[in-house]
């Protein structure tokens, strides 16, 4: 399935597919030892995976907003883990896409080009009220100094730069840090303790006198219009990946088990009519989470393209919901199938697949983790909220301590 509004995608996903056949290969290996992704982000930076969105007058790709997702969608065939960890990377290219051309742009932009990645700092836990910022920024000679700690910063233990979201402490404004992490103010632990998605590089990252540039330091209002509908899209394109993954291991699995039921259907597993339609069926739930992932990507790029266009007030908040609401729509569904499939995998299979050895519950606990980012609940509630009411969905929360 490629994105039939850009028929160049084959063209641009080419370089890049022997590259993810390469992740796929240690992915169980990475997976039984816990080993972080550092070779294969190394190989993703040096192909220039992280450009997909610059234009290529400024060194990048090109990639349309349906091209990104496919890509990334692919990758997280390859394993899950990728697309999540490089989350925050695309996001702020996202947004420096959608500010006015700068010398500041551009030398973001040659960064990436040179291979540079941007992780998250977003999150804090603890005894921290609803909507309360504990990390600070205070102006400090020509730049800015940097004091907290975050936790769940996907993709820092990967990153050259982090995206603090912190508060100002001269005038107590929300704003946007970027930090680079090659200096002693710079802690990162990789401490994060889920069941699933274990190597996205999340953890806890703590702040200690760290130096911030002044011109990295900007308000979080300016932040690109639809980034929340843009961060649940790299959500969903991971769980039509692992949806792709969970029909690749089934479909070779059936292919080559040999062991048979007395009580089964036929002489070879590959040519018993009921294990091939749970095949069946878990194929046709990973191809419609997949389509799904498509067309509310292109809801994202109308958003984008509307953005650039300079539209009205009117017509960008129209875009928007629009987007939110298709990415909302996809997750309910997309949050409920994928699990699904990677649990109706061992029907087809049978109890020796479930060694440890062939990781393969890998694919129930990524997906799982990946559906409870943002609780679905809430999505579904919007989408009704919607259609009843005509009420807006939520485009910004918090999270934190009630009562």
């Amino acid at each position: 399935m490629t994105d039939i509004a850009h028929p160049d995608y084959e063209a641009l996903a080419a370089p890049f597919r022997p590259i993810f056949a390469r992740i796929a290969e240690g992915a169980v290996e990475r997976e039984q030892q816990r080993q972080l992704a550092h070779e294969p982000i190394r190989w993703l930076r040096e192909a220039g995976f992280g450009t997909l969105r610059i234009p290529r007058e400024d060194g990048g790709l090109g990639a349309s907003l349906p091209q990104l997702f496919q890509l990334l969608t692919e990758l997280a065939e390859a394993d899950s883990n990728l697309p999540q960890a490089l989350r925050a990377h695309f996001a702020f290219v996202e947004d420096r896409l959608n500010q006015p051309e700068s010398e500041l742009r551009r030398r973001w932009f040659r960064r990436f080009a040179d291979g540079e990645l941007v992780g998250s700092g977003w999150s804090e836990i603890g005894n921290l009220k609803l909507g309360e910022v504990l990390t600070k920024v205070t102006p400090e000679g020509e730049g800015w100094r940097l004091e907290g700690e975050k936790f769940y910063s996907t993709g820092t233990l990967y990153a050259d730069w982090i995206d603090v979201y912190a508060q100002r402490t001269d005038n107590g404004r929300d704003v946007i840090a970027l930090v680079n992490t090659h200096q002693p103010g710079v802690e990162r632990d990789d401490d994060w303790d889920g069941f699933g998605q274990r190597l996205t590089g999340s953890g806890t990252t703590r702040f200690r006198h760290a130096k911030v540039e002044q011109a990295h330091v900007y308000d979080f209002s300016e932040r690109f219009r639809y980034q929340t509908a843009f961060y649940q899209h790299v959500l969903l394109s991971v769980l039509a990946g692992i949806g792709r993954a969970v029909v690749r291991d089934v479909a070779q699995g059936v292919a080559q088990r040999k062991r048979i039921y007395s009580h089964g259907n036929a002489p070879l597993v590959k040519q018993d009519v009921q294990v091939l339609q749970v095949v069946g069926e878990i194929a046709s739930r990973s191809w419609a989470v997949e389509a799904m992932a498509q067309r509310a990507s292109t809801a994202l790029q109308l958003a984008f393209e509307a953005q650039q266009r300079g539209d009205s007030e009117a017509a960008l908040r129209k875009v928007n919901i629009q987007a939110e609401l298709e990415a909302a729509r996809a997750q309910v569904v997309a949050s409920d199938l994928i699990p699904r499939a990677a649990t109706e995998l061992f029907n087809a299979l049978g109890a020796s697949d479930t060694r440890v050895s062939k990781a393969l519950d890998r694919h129930w606990r990524n997906a799982r983790t990946v559906a409870s980012h943002n609780p679905v609940i809430y999505k579904a509630r919007n989408v009704g909220d919607w259609e009843v009411n005509g009420s807006e969905p939520t485009f910004i929360w918090q999270i934190g301590n009630g009562g």
